[in-house]
């Protein structure tokens, strides 16, 4: 790609779209990630209007590529979202916000692509030893959602990010208590993925699961509620329901490392695990993440890191964007576009 053709492609518009926000930023030269706007989605009817909004407030600057990462599987033109109303076109969307090409990928996917341009700086380790050199990481987080990725070494482009669902795999209880917490929500929703769970509504689950249990009568909680009060002692209840959560998320995510070979790392992004880093360090997730039988050597030595970089799906869709036009700007100079 020559210099002159290069610098045309810039300003991009990217996005990562969640159930809850959907942030927007501008690269505007490699690497280089300016005026980060974050909207509620519930603010807009649609994409399009969201998208429109960001760039009236950064002065409409003339773009002509753009990708959104999105809490969403993509498969094919029409995306329905899960988490959120809006359901849209690709190429509409495109045409609408006069772009000559836009993608879209999953939003962890995109968490993936961060990853392989992170700095230590922005990652927290806990636990394990180090990294395995070009052996498969493992990608996930709670959020709005559960979401799961994975980075596979690859020649070419050094790796390559999967796009699945593996938040929504059927979640297998480790214990008693958590049989009954699995008892509870399939009386309530009849399948319980690993997202019942981890989530921010998981965290809220599993506490009226376990209030429920007790006989108590529980006031309506939230995901930020639970949180308060177990880590200031206020509530035993709530803190025994961040305890469970945490176990939780370390056999999904030692379930995620076995299942990939994950020898590079095990990745947890999303924004619930930073809001309470501190406790996080010593909670049972790491117990329970080393906890499988024969195989505990095997996982004591991958190291798992919390991902502390502010806005990962960003810098993923960025990625994802330069890998895409690589291709092509190469067909444009030739003249084939």
């Amino acid at each position: 790609m020559s210099t002159s053709q290069n610098k045309k492609s810039y300003p991009r518009l990217l996005a990562d779209i969640g159930g809850t926000n959907a942030r927007f930023a501008l690269e505007t030269m490699p690497g280089k990630i300016d005026n980060v706007e974050v909207l509620a989605c519930h603010d807009y009817n649609t994409v399009v209007d969201a998208a429109k909004t960001y760039l009236s407030k950064v002065g409409n600057p003339v773009v002509r590529f753009g990708a959104f990462a999105i809490a969403n599987p993509v498969l094919g033109d029409w995306v329905q979202m899960t988490n959120h109303h809006w359901a849209f076109s690709i190429e509409t969307t495109r045409q609408a916000l006069n772009l000559e090409s836009l993608i879209l990928i999953n939003d962890f996917t995109a968490q993936a692509y961060a990853i392989t341009k992170m700095p230590l700086s922005e990652l927290m380790q806990v636990g394990g030893t180090s990294c395995e050199v070009y052996a498969p990481k493992a990608v996930l987080g709670p959020g709005t959602g559960l979401g799961v990725s994975g980075l596979i070494p690859c020649n070419e482009c050094g790796y390559t990010a999967l796009a699945g669902e593996g938040g929504h795999v059927s979640f297998a209880p480790f214990d008693d208590t958590e049989i009954m917490i699995w008892q509870y929500a399939k009386k309530k929703y009849g399948h319980v993925s690993a997202e019942r769970f981890l989530s921010g509504a998981g965290l809220v689950l599993i506490y009226e699961a376990l209030a429920s249990r007790e006989g108590i009568k529980h006031s309506k909680m939230t995901p930020e509620l639970i949180s308060e009060q177990a880590l200031s002692g206020k509530s035993p209840l709530c803190r025994l329901t961040l305890d469970i959560f945490c176990a939780m998320l370390g056999t999904v995510s030692s379930n995620l490392a076995l299942t990939l070979g994950a020898r590079g790392g095990v990745y947890l992004c999303g924004g619930i695990i930073p809001r309470f880093i501190d406790y996080f360090k010593t909670s049972p997730f790491r117990i329970r993440f080393e906890n499988k039988g024969r195989f505990d050597a095997y996982l004591a030595a991958i190291p798992v890191y919390v991902v502390l970089a502010k806005y990962p799906g960003i810098s993923g869709a960025a990625v994802a964007l330069e890998n895409h036009l690589k291709d092509y700007i190469l067909k444009e100079v030739k003249g084939e576009k």
